[in-house]
């Protein structure tokens, strides 16, 4: 942080700012003429370089502000001093400190079941909230343990636990000596071949659960390595997704095309005010709704979905801190499928996909979360306190 040099500077530029009232108050009690022109030359000059000396000491206190606020908002999922502002009480925190208390295991990106990363993540937004170097250490020795543990497993496994601990890289800041290891690790890591895929082909080809996660991933990265082109790409692809065939069609989607609105066009979120056979499945997710079956009605409660919604906002909430208006692209896409879910489905969220609940009243203001406290996902967790801030924990009201 820059704030004591701040302080500094302030302090010094006050210290001058008053040397030179003192100076112009001294002159004014000269009454010899020779001593005046000297003097006035001698005023001219120091006032010359008093005034420089100030601009330059103003012009570093500004950019010492400006670079704080900036480095305190920026954050791939959260910031620091948004973490500062929530309160160390209550259930939720309680479950997160004890999650980050507790060991968290080892880290393996090949297994697709394993909580790893999630505790790693407590660890990290503990460490963001507190300041306990105990807990950034641990996340470190944590990372230093994951890289090149996808080896031999697959990309779904990769996108759902690769996500969290490139977060908790970003929360806790890394020694330089690392961080050089640590990126130039994920700048590969995208493009790594596991069983004939790679992190980046699974996100283009895949139109559902595999590709979302493998999206949220990518995303990460592409933030935290500062790579704006790979992030813009990343953005076109999950834009296409969400509906914009414009803007990218490259998926690869399953032969049963029956929940898709238009089968000559498939999307991974089905267009607004879409009907079958009179029936709504405007937000559906056809890619993995089709697990459940072909199309039929009542439609079927298949939790494939909640798993494709994971990835999917996941990586709108890293697309949207980045400056990407991601909640709203495809009239509002991730809402419309969370209301299909609720409303024509009757299928909220249960178990590990409660966690989305937070998220999705944080950003379109909705009240359907009721305060309770959520599980961990595949890839994600604790937004019932990282996300509390915004949501109406009273009644259940539904979707808006």
């Amino acid at each position: 942080m820059k704030v004591p040099f701040t302080m500094i500077l302030i302090f010094l530029g006050t210290t001058l700012i008053k040397k030179n009232v003192l100076s112009e108050r001294k002159l004014k009690t000269k009454v010899d003429s020779t001593k005046l022109v000297n003097t006035a030359v001698s005023s001219h000059v120091h006032s010359f370089f008093t005034k420089w000396t100030m601009g330059f000491c103003l012009f570093f206190v500004l950019n010492s502000v400006v670079a704080d606020v900036d480095m305190d908002k920026k954050g791939i999922w959260i910031s620091p001093s948004e973490l500062r502002e929530l309160p160390t009480v209550g259930r939720a925190w309680n479950r997160l400190k004890k999650a980050a208390d507790s060991p968290a295991g080892v880290p393996s990106l090949r297994d697709q079941n394993q909580k790893n990363d999630v505790y790693v993540l407590a660890k990290a937004i503990v460490y963001a909230r507190t300041g306990t170097e105990r807990y950034r250490e641990n996340v470190i020795e944590q990372l230093q343990q994951t890289i090149g543990t996808e080896e031999g497993g697959k990309t779904l496994s990769l996108g759902r636990n690769l996500v969290a601990y490139v977060i908790a890289a970003d929360l806790v800041g890394l020694p330089p000596d690392f961080n050089r290891v640590f990126q130039a690790w994920l700048s590969q890591v995208s493009t790594t071949v596991l069983k004939s895929r790679t992190l980046r082909s699974t996100h283009e080809d895949r139109p559902n659960n595999w590709g979302t996660h493998a999206g949220a991933s990518r995303a990460a990265i592409a933030v935290y390595l500062d790579d704006q082109n790979e992030l813009e790409k990343i953005s076109r692809v999950f834009k296409g997704y969400l509906g914009d065939r414009t803007t990218y069609a490259g998926f690869k989607y399953g032969d049963d095309l029956s929940w898709q609105c238009d089968s000559l066009r498939p999307v991974g979120i089905n267009p607004k005010d879409c009907r079958k056979l009179g029936h709504p499945i405007g937000g559906i997710l056809p890619d993995d709704q089709r697990r459940s079956g072909s199309f039929q009605w009542p439609p079927p409660k298949e939790n494939y979905v909640y798993e494709g919604l994971q990835g999917a906002i996941v990586q709108a909430v890293i697309l949207h801190r980045a400056g990407y208006n991601s909640f709203y692209w495809g009239d509002k896409a991730l809402l419309r499928a969370y209301q299909w879910l609720h409303d024509q489905a009757d299928f909220p969220p249960e178990g590990d996909d409660t966690w989305q609940l937070p998220l999705v009243d944080y950003f379109y203001g909705t009240h359907y979360w009721d305060g309770s406290p959520t599980r961990c996902g595949k890839n994600m967790c604790w937004t019932d306190w990282t996300h509390m801030k915004k949501t109406n924990v009273g009644n259940r009201v539904g979707y808006h």
